[in-house]
Formats: C-alpha cells, sequence, structure tokens
C-alpha cells in the first residue's frame, strides 16, 4: 500500500510539471528607451537594473503590470533591416514603468534589454512575449502511517532580481 501511494505521488507531481509550464505566447513589436531610467511610473526614483520595460497600454491594465516579468523573444523585422534578430534568445524584462499612448511597441525594452535580443539599428522589432513566473513546488510528504501518506503542493513566486 505505500508503494501504491508513493507512485501515486511521484506520477502527480510528473503530471504536474508539464500543466504549470502551460503558456500563451503573444505576439507584438518591441522598441527600447535610453538612460536614465528613473524616475519610473511604478517604482519612482528606485533603481530596478536595466532589464526592464515599459508595458504599452496593450498590457499596462491600470498600472496592475508594474512588477510583472515577461519573456520576450525576436521572431523578425518590422522594417528593412535583414536580420535583426541577435544574441540571446529571449530575454526576461520586469515591467517598471508605462509607456504612453501612442507608443511605438507593445513593449518598451531598456536599451540594454533590446540589444541582447536584436541590433539596437532596427529600432523596432516583431516579438513574441509572455509573463514569466517562476514557480517552485515544495513536496513534502509526511509518514502518518505504514499505510499512509500526505501529499502537500506549496506554490511559492520567486522574485529572481
Amino acid at each position: 500500500m505505500a508503494k501504491l501511494s508513493i507512485l501515486l505521488c511521484i506520477a502527480i507531481a510528473f503530471m504536474l510539471s508539464f500543466t504549470l509550464r502551460e503558456v500563451v505566447a503573444h505576439t507584438g513589436t518591441a522598441t527600447f528607451y535610453t538612460p536614465p531610467y528613473v524616475p519610473s511610473a511604478c517604482n519612482g526614483y528606485q533603481k530596478d537594473g536595466v532589464m526592464i520595460a515599459a508595458a504599452s497600454d496593450a498590457i499596462w491594465d491600470d498600472g496592475a503590470a508594474c512588477g510583472r516579468k515577461y519573456k520576450v523573444k525576436c521572431i523578425g523585422a518590422t522594417n528593412q533591416s535583414p536580420h535583426p534578430c541577435r544574441g540571446k534568445k529571449y530575454v526576461v524584462v520586469k515591467v517598471v514603468d508605462y509607456c504612453p499612448s501612442g507608443c511605438e511597441g507593445t513593449i518598451d525594452l531598456s536599451q540594454e534589454a533590446f540589444a541582447s535580443i536584436a541590433d539596437p539599428d532596427a529600432g523596432k522589432i516583431k516579438i513574441s512575449f509572455h509573463q514569466y513566473v517562476n514557480l517552485i513546488i515544495n513536496l513534502s510528504i509526511q509518514w502518518v502511517s505504514l499505510a499512509s501518506l500526505t501529499f502537500e503542493v506549496n506554490p511559492m513566486y520567486v522574485d529572481d532580481k
């Protein structure tokens, strides 16, 4: 009976590992802005590093986007630039600012974030992006008796700066 319970727990953990990875990718465009990056709409004069972004109305959500992280990938050119994508395959950025109406892109990346995925000379690129969340699952197995055990899943969000 104990072996069956352990196998059941392993099977559940295995299935959860796949369902938690499902994400919805969106497409849009990205531009970039240059320093200084403060003050920002989300954090005032608090510095948040350089892997940051300003959200357009498409993802701003009345300020709820502040602090969200997005995984952004360059997928092509929006202009005559033949091969704008380069470097890293994707970049993870934290939304710290608002890109006002008339913003040229869905996401306005910091210059450093943009340069890690595309040639800055391109100015504007096509992107795929999705909200990025680090999810850690703690599995704790407690023996209540030899014939039963309990299974706990405790999701915790981790803010990796």
